[in-house]
């Protein structure tokens, strides 16, 4: 459905033309101190209207944090933020009601739920619910302290060069995906629940939640799968787990074992072009050609980095709560509460 995490548990809400999307944190410990202003910069990073190839729609995204916050302390119950949609035009959107997008989720969208889903904007299913990720994965970096997340689009459409495959497709009326590399410096060893709950199947769960996600490898991924075992097995080096090289990515037997966590997701090309498609239309069933509208981004990739930073810092800190590493209460409060271990 729409809620993931255990101890730190995730619920988003929302429509892309509606009143507003946000997100549900439930399990953040008490104590956090937390305000409006701790998500402008990654909120800033999501945004579109800035880099050539994201869509001109611009929010101002600011945190409209409802429940869960007093004098600037969490209080330990759910945790409510919420991001306005006030730059709306859903004026392109009345005809994919009949010709729907093809490789969008436009069709699946009209079945699943029986003509009933909200179309504007792509309603549930568009990347404008990633703001709610985002707004979560400010939480739980806080939560992580010392541990460093940092992801960074390495090629759009096959080129090194992200600018000019961007701007040759958007020359062409079309788009690009891209591949997104996440870095994740400071965990310890230890995290991670086998079978169903390893870090890797965690994470690929959470990634997966971002719309436009189609692919996940850890480490080396499946470049290691063309090698030999003495090719990639990581020497262990010394009793922390440091290794002479770390084509597991820092993980082994779904546990992290204490090296860098490194992963890559593959981000295919946005659905929405202004190059002519076949679809069908739904009223004749005869087949159609559509030229999509509205407000689109030429690369997703581009705003990927930020979301995916964001379900990795909420899975690692799901998981740290689990193991005790993060305390239920944060600080020191008017009852003598626990103070966060250095």
């Amino acid at each position: 459905m729409n809620a993931f995490g255990h101890a730190f548990r995730l619920s988003i809400l929302g429509e892309s033309h509606g009143a507003c999307v946000g997100v549900l944190v439930d399990g953040c410990p008490a104590g956090l101190s937390l305000s409006a202003d701790d998500f402008k910069a990654d909120m800033e990073r999501r945004r579109g209207g800035g880099a050539p190839g994201t869509t001109p729609r611009r929010e101002d995204d600011t945190a409209l944090i409802q429940t869960g916050l007093l004098d600037g302390r969490t209080t330990g119950a759910p945790l409510l933020v919420l991001f306005e949609n006030k730059n709306t035009d859903s004026s392109s959107y009345e005809a994919i009601r009949n010709t729907p997008r093809p490789g969008h989720a436009d069709w699946v969208a009209l079945k699943k739920f029986g003509g009933f889903a909200d179309m504007r904007g792509s309603g549930h299913f568009s990347g404008r619910l990633t703001a709610a990720l985002v707004a979560a994965g400010v939480v739980a970096k806080k939560l992580l302290g010392d541990v460093t997340i940092t992801a960074r689009l390495l090629e759009a459409g096959g080129k090194a060069d992200i600018e000019r495959a961007i701007q040759e497709a958007m020359a062409a009326g079309d788009s690009v995906g891209g591949i997104v590399e996440c870095r994740v410096q400071g965990l310890p060893v230890g995290l991670g629940e086998p079978f169903f709950d390893s870090v890797e199947s965690l994470l690929a769960h959470a990634a997966f939640a971002i719309p436009a996600i189609k692919g996940i490898e850890f480490g080396d991924g499946f470049a290691a799968c063309r090698q030999r075992g003495s090719q990639v097995n990581d020497a262990i080096l010394d009793m922390a787990g440091r290794t002479a090289s770390n084509h597991a990515g820092g993980i082994n037997g779904g546990i992290t074992n204490g090296n860098e966590l490194v992963f890559r997701v593959g981000v295919k090309p946005t659905a929405s072009i202004k190059a002519a498609q076949q679809t069908l239309d739904l009223r004749t069933q005869e087949p159609a050609t559509l030229k999509v509208g509205g407000r689109h981004d030429a690369c997703i990739a581009l705003r990927v980095p930020v979301v995916l930073e964001a379900v990795t810092a909420a899975v690692l800190a799901d998981l740290m709560l689990r193991e005790g590493r993060i305390p239920r209460v944060l600080g020191s409060g008017p009852a003598g509460g626990r103070s966060v271990p250095g």
